[in-house]
């Protein structure tokens, strides 16, 4: 299996593909690595990869053309990679999930930092994974996740086939997920930002988010909403 990390942080999996099995795996040639900062693909003198959002707002968002011009940079190896976008917002992952992951020839783990990502980037993604309910700084700890339980599946990697059986997650329920983010450029490959977060109308920004957030919970967690109206 081959594992494509775009990461900002590129630094932090040295120790971590050196160490136990996943060291073991990249050494018995059953999983290779390459990263790919996003940073070699910045704009301007700085190589900025992120920008203000768009309609206003907290942090930064992490642009969408600098991150698939990392993504695209890695398809020069076939086959191309599956990708795999590690948000909070994403199916939370568990051993069915795991095993699937298992079974492909090549992954390409997407790793977020700051507020997030350009929503446009979804489309540039073939799903979308979370370690659960929770919310971290990168998800460079997320991909190290699913790197660690994917390897240990590999044949011949674990010297015990019968450990990797029957194991499962506990799953967590908390809060509504977050409303569509975009950022510069205004337009991506016929991709426009919707209108209410570039008309300056503070009031229907503010209603367009908090529609976006009821109506992406209700679509991929209505367990979410269930809870929050018991409470």
């Amino acid at each position: 299996m081959r594992v494509d990390l775009v990461t900002l942080f590129p630094e932090l999996f040295g120790p971590f593909l050196t160490t136990s099995f996943v060291g073991r795996g990249i050494t018995g040639g059953q999983l290779s690595v390459r990263t790919r900062s996003p940073r070699d693909f910045g704009l301007g003198k700085h190589k900025s990869v992120d920008d203000t959002p768009y309609g206003g707002g907290s942090g930064m968002v992490m642009r969408v053309d600098v991150l698939v011009a990392c993504m695209e940079s890695l398809d020069d190896e076939s086959p191309r990679a599956h990708r795999v976008l590690l948000t909070p917002q994403g199916r939370r992952l568990d051993q069915g999930k795991v095993i699937e992951l298992s079974q492909r020839p090549a992954l390409m783990l997407v790793c977020g930092r700051y507020e997030g990502f350009d929503e446009r980037v979804r489309k540039y993604t073939d799903e979308e994974i979370s370690l659960g309910d929770f919310v971290m700084t990168g998800g460079e700890v997320a991909a190290m996740a699913v790197i660690e339980s994917v390897v240990r599946l590999l044949p011949g990697v674990l010297g015990n086939v019968e450990s990797t059986r029957e194991e499962s997650h506990s799953p967590q329920t908390e809060g509504l997920l977050e409303y569509p983010q975009y950022t510069r450029p205004a337009e991506f490959r016929g991709d426009g930002v919707p209108a209410e977060l570039v008309s300056g109308n503070h009031a229907q920004i503010a209603a367009w988010r908090k529609e976006q957030s009821r109506l992406r919970t209700a679509a991929r967690r209505p367990d979410l909403l269930s809870r929050k109206k018991e409470s």
